[in-house]
């Protein structure tokens, strides 16, 4: 579309490792969007095992490097403030099923009340089962 504004789209999570998921429902984002900002955020609810600087760099590491549209960040904060402040138009967040689904469902409600719509991408079949607690917990050897 000539004279249309590139749209900056932020992908929040705590990314705790980032997961095949994950990349994906980028890599996907990146055919739809201008800008991906896959922003690295302090979730009160969860426990990770690094800080988000520590996530951010894991995060940037995963990333190919032809992915050249895509950048990351580490936020403390609301990711709708995130988004007015770097002039992000949408928030893209991956479901893997209906449990993940209602649950963002009052999150991008939440976010569209602060003036920032929410696009939902939903999990790849083969990818949908894994979640970053799974991986996680798969990584620790037993004590």
């Amino acid at each position: 579309m000539a004279g249309r504004a590139p749209v900056r789209a932020v992908y929040p999570g705590t990314f705790d490792p980032v997961t095949p998921g994950h990349l994906d429902v980028v890599d996907r984002a990146r055919g739809l969007f201008d800008e991906v900002v896959v922003l690295v955020a302090v979730n009160g609810d969860k426990q990770p095992g690094s800080g988000e600087e520590q996530r951010a760099a894991a995060v940037r590491a995963a990333l190919p490097a032809g992915w050249t549209s895509v950048t990351v960040a580490a936020w403390r904060g609301l990711t709708a403030d995130y988004c007015r402040r770097h002039g992000a138009g949408v928030i893209i967040r991956g479901v893997r099923n209906t449990t993940d689904l209602q649950a963002e469902q009052r999150l991008a409600a939440m976010n569209q009340s602060l003036g920032v719509p929410t696009v939902f991408l939903p999990a790849r079949p083969e990818l949908a089962a894994t979640s970053s607690t799974a991986a996680r917990t798969r990584g620790r050897t037993p004590a």
